[in-house]
């Protein structure tokens, strides 16, 4: 079980540009996103940031979910993050939660890794290792160096 994390870093402005760059060259076009963060900090300063300059885009955010970097069930915040059919899904947040709360999608909603972008810090070896590379094949986001990073399979 992954477990007591450190919260993540401060999202770069590299970063950002980045992950707004892998969203707006996805094709069919992503008019329409589902935010999910973390309730650290730098997780949710993230996700606002996202969420300004994805709206000054004039593009829309269905939801914004939040989550406990601990929880009995992630249940609850998977379908919220799925529950409007989101062209895609951006997420913010420690490697240890995100993993938990992608087991729940990949097993429970109508979600795609491969229609879902992270911050730099969900590039861990080890949240692929705790959900399996078949469950997040496709994942994708920016590094804080404004570099992209991809989980495939194998």
């Amino acid at each position: 079980m992954m477990t007591g994390a450190p919260a993540p870093a401060a999202h770069t402005d590299a970063e950002l540009t980045s992950l707004l760059s892998l969203l707006t060259s996805m094709r069919p076009p992503v008019r329409s996103v589902a935010v999910g963060h973390a309730r650290d900090g730098a997780s949710r300063a993230a996700a606002q940031a996202f969420i300004r300059a994805w709206e000054a885009l004039d593009r829309d955010v269905l939801t914004v979910v939040d989550w406990p970097e601990e929880a009995a069930s992630w249940l609850r915040p998977a379908q919220r993050l799925t529950a409007q059919a989101p062209d895609a899904w951006v997420l913010a947040g420690a490697p240890s939660g995100v993993a938990h709360l992608a087991r729940r999608l990949r097993r429970s909603c109508g979600w795609d890794p491969e229609r879902t972008f992270g911050f730099a810090s969900l590039a861990a070896l080890h949240m692929v290792e705790f959900v399996g590379a078949d469950a997040l094949d496709g994942l994708r986001g920016a590094s804080a160096d404004g570099g992209a990073w991809e989980i495939r399979r194998g």
